[in-house]
């Protein structure tokens, strides 16, 4: 697959600083064929590289070359945002895990918006019934600690940043190791690693780089898809 996914080209990362220059209707329109062939081709070739690659960690992770599959709208929802652009800057991949919409479901995100690339692992948001599942989870002595073994070597290594803490508070009601209370505090659970856009990203390397800043995030994705699975409830 790597033969297939020469890597992105640098007109890829002109166009979406182009268009944070120039986010209208007009512009986009005028340039639309360049988006296609400039951002959306090459990025539906690094989808299936890179799903192919990311199997090895996850057997069952989707890749699926298409928009509101691993591929992000470019539009953006301005119903009740006081910014009314048009046009998100910057390109969202997503390869998840699960039977359930893709976005109630683990993955790994890949996020390119110039000057930076950040690629992140984890569920952004739980839902409200997996929120109360999650915490369950937490409090029980044996998967909160695990939970909480895997948060700490994450957030250990260098550039690495673990997010979704949400609450001032742990939730009433709820208890669990000291070591692993403060992720009771979390309305999601996510690592994530941001650099600047490395050389890589204009070749084949780019499935190298990506692959192995996903790799520590894995233990978090497998803990988290059985907590979608429910099996820490069977």
């Amino acid at each position: 697959m790597a033969d297939a996914f020469p890597g992105f080209p640098k007109r890829t990362v002109t166009f979406l600083r182009d268009l944070a220059a120039h986010n209208d209707r007009d512009w986009f329109a005028a340039h639309k064929m360049e988006y296609e062939a400039t951002v959306m081709e090459p990025a539906k070739a690094f989808v299936l590289a890179m799903g192919e690659r990311l199997r090895r960690l996850t057997p069952g992770v989707k890749a699926e070359p298409r928009t509101n599959g691993s591929l992000f709208r470019i539009h953006r929802d301005t119903r009740f945002s006081p910014d009314k652009s048009p046009y998100k800057t910057n390109l969202g991949i997503f390869f998840w895990e699960g039977g359930g919409p893709r976005l109630d479901c683990p993955g790994y995100y890949f996020h390119l918006e110039p000057p930076n690339l950040m690629l992140g692992g984890g569920l952004y948001i739980f839902s409200r019934p997996l929120l109360e599942r999650y915490r369950r989870a937490v409090a029980d002595p044996e998967y909160g600690a695990e939970l909480a073994a895997i948060a700490k070597k994450i957030g250990s290594r260098p550039s690495y940043t673990l997010g979704g803490e949400h609450y001032k508070r742990v939730p009433a009601g709820y208890d669990a190791d000291p070591a692993a209370e403060f992720l009771l505090r979390h309305a999601g659970l996510y690592a994530g690693w941001e650099g600047r856009i490395p050389v890589e990203l204009h070749s084949p390397a780019l499935l190298d780089f990506c692959f192995a800043k996903f790799k520590p995030m894995e233990p978090l994705h497998r803990w988290l898809v059985k907590l979608v699975k429910g099996e820490f409830e069977s």
